[in-house]
């Protein structure tokens, strides 16, 4: 069998394409609010980092969004399932710069991603919110909830683990070791997400959210979020 017969392989290698830091989405000008909990000394090394992004992930934004990423994905091709999600990650924005990142983040991976012609994009709204333009385009090229809800997580994970690296409080091989640790939480919180629904959305990290309220009147900053 050719390598590009086997369906297996080349939804993975659409994922790792999608989920690239190369993927010109744009996700390295955002931090999601790290950046004042760095200022504001709550995140100062790298244990706090481990523990700040665990807690994102577990009980945070990053879980609301695998639950958004579930969602669409399950919706398939219904359009009004698909645009009912769309509208409930947009309104889950808690902040301005939440809802800003995570509404170009998904515009620019729409537009990308359409190097991969589907039907899926005439079914999405416009202006789609991040989490849920990936679960529908990788539900569209059959890729596996779970082995995209894992990507999704990581590349999260290594984007807020390269923030922390720009703002000084990690060093790269110290960034390793944290991605390392965080691999049992992003195997099980895949696992619960592809087996959740929207009863499920819930977050608790009060502190995150106002860090990322917080962010939008910081002076001197390298992030937009």
């Amino acid at each position: 069998m050719a390598m590009t017969d086997d369906p297996d392989l080349r939804g993975l290698l659409r994922l790792m394409a999608w989920l690239s830091p190369a993927f010109p989405v744009g996700s390295f000008a955002y931090s999601g609010g790290l950046e004042r909990a760095v200022h504001d000394g709550l995140v100062c090394d790298s244990k706090s980092l481990e523990e700040w992004i665990a807690a994102l992930i577990r009980h945070g934004s990053v879980w609301n969004d695998a639950v958004l990423l579930a969602e669409a994905h399950q919706a398939g091709d219904d359009a009004l399932r698909l645009a009912a999600v769309a509208e409930l990650g947009e309104a889950l924005a808690g902040s301005k710069e939440r809802h800003t990142e995570t509404m170009l983040l998904g515009e620019a991976f729409l537009s990308a991603s359409a190097a991969w012609p589907h039907r899926i994009f005439s079914l999405l709204p416009a202006r789609t919110a991040y989490p849920v333009a990936v679960g529908a385009v990788a539900r569209a090229h059959d890729v596996p909830l779970e082995r995209t809800l894992a990507a999704f997580l990581h590349a999260l994970a290594s984007q807020l683990l390269s923030a922390g690296i720009r703002l000084g409080v990690t060093g790269q091989k110290d960034g390793v070791a944290i991605l390392a640790a965080l691999e049992d939480t992003i195997a099980k919180v895949a696992t619960a997400a592809a087996q959740s629904d929207l009863d499920d959305l819930g977050a608790a990290t009060v502190q995150a959210e106002i860090m990322s309220l917080r962010h939008e009147t910081q002076g001197t900053r390298l992030f937009r979020s």
